[in-house]
């Protein structure tokens, strides 16, 4: 059986202040423990070239990607990002976007593969917002629709907040179906509508939280039947959260992420997973939380575990 692909994309000279690298950290802590564990071997790590601007062009516009690729974002658009902009963030952005299209492509191949960051799902067409420079999902999902590679595609963003760029960007397409479960008291305070949102209230438990989806996605599937799907594995829904408000435990987040991944495994729809984020005062339980998504990933597609 094939070893499952797992892109992982370099902090290029750490170019973000200070103040920006604590939940930055988590991204080479992860697969450090993952390699440390057994869970992966190195053989499983890619590291993705920058996705060229020409394909970035089918889902942001002109005008946006000349302020990225010449740094000439004004004060304020910065300061909608989060991020103050330099070269070396943006061929981050760049190289994680296409991680997530060779994520795309691994998963027609084996079934499942993942990206170790991407779900920069706050990202619009004409801006970024969120930390979020360019928009990874939609930008591989118009690539597979592109390429005649998928024919009705299903986005499912379990990131504690709404995935706003995303349903911005395919509000008018129809073979995109963005389903977010999100805060509903949390950023962003303006939402835009999804094809499917579900608002959670402040404080939400385990068993009401994998109710909600465990119904919905159900529906989803039976109703759009997609050819393939996107997974945002968010790590934010997590009681400890600093930002979240929700109840969900480490226990919880497993039995979301087992839920998801084998119900799409039993469907034979392949899946390009991200893992959005994760903002808990302890790295290692972010760490943790997102650790357990690629150990569910391994067990299942792998080696046929559960």
């Amino acid at each position: 059986m094939a070893l499952i692909h797992i892109a992982w994309a370099p902090i290029y000279a750490h170019p973000l202040p200070v103040g920006h690298r604590f939940p930055m950290a988590k991204y080479e802590l992860i697969p450090q423990q993952l390699c440390y564990e057994g869970t992966i071997h190195e053989s499983q790590l890619f590291a993705p070239n920058p996705c060229p601007w020409q394909l970035i062009a089918h889902t942001h516009e002109a005008a946006y990607i000349q302020k990225l690729a010449g740094g000439t974002l004004t004060a304020k658009e910065q300061r909608h990002i989060g991020f103050p902009q330099s070269e070396a963030l943006i061929l981050r952005e760049r190289t994680i976007t296409q991680g997530t299209i060779d994520c795309a492509h691994f998963a027609l191949q084996d079934g499942i593969a993942l990206n170790i960051a991407g779900g920069t799902h706050h990202a619009f067409s004409d801006r970024g917002e969120g930390f979020c420079l360019l928009n990874d999902f939609a930008v591989a999902a118009n690539q597979l629709l592109l390429e005649k590679k998928a024919k009705q595609i299903l986005i499912i963003d379990l990131d504690v907040h709404q995935g706003n760029g995303t349903a911005s960007l395919f509000k008018e397409q129809q073979q995109v179906f963005t389903f977010s479960m999100h805060g509903e008291h949390n950023y962003p305070f303006h939402k835009e509508q999804s094809d499917l949102d579900i608002p959670l209230p402040d404080g939400i438990d385990d068993a009401t939280y994998l109710s909600l989806l465990q119904h919905h996605l159900t529906e989803i599937l039976d109703k759009t039947k997609p050819d393939f799907a996107f997974y945002l594995a968010g790590a934010d829904i997590l009681e400890t959260d600093k930002f979240g408000k929700l109840h969900v435990t480490m226990q919880g987040s497993y039995e979301r992420d087992l839920f998801v991944l084998s119900i799409l495994k039993e469907q034979g729809i392949p899946v390009a997973v991200a893992l959005g984020g994760g903002y808990s005062a302890d790295v290692n339980i972010i760490v943790e939380a997102h650790c357990q998504t690629f150990r569910i990933a391994m067990d299942l597609f792998q080696h046929g575990l559960r």
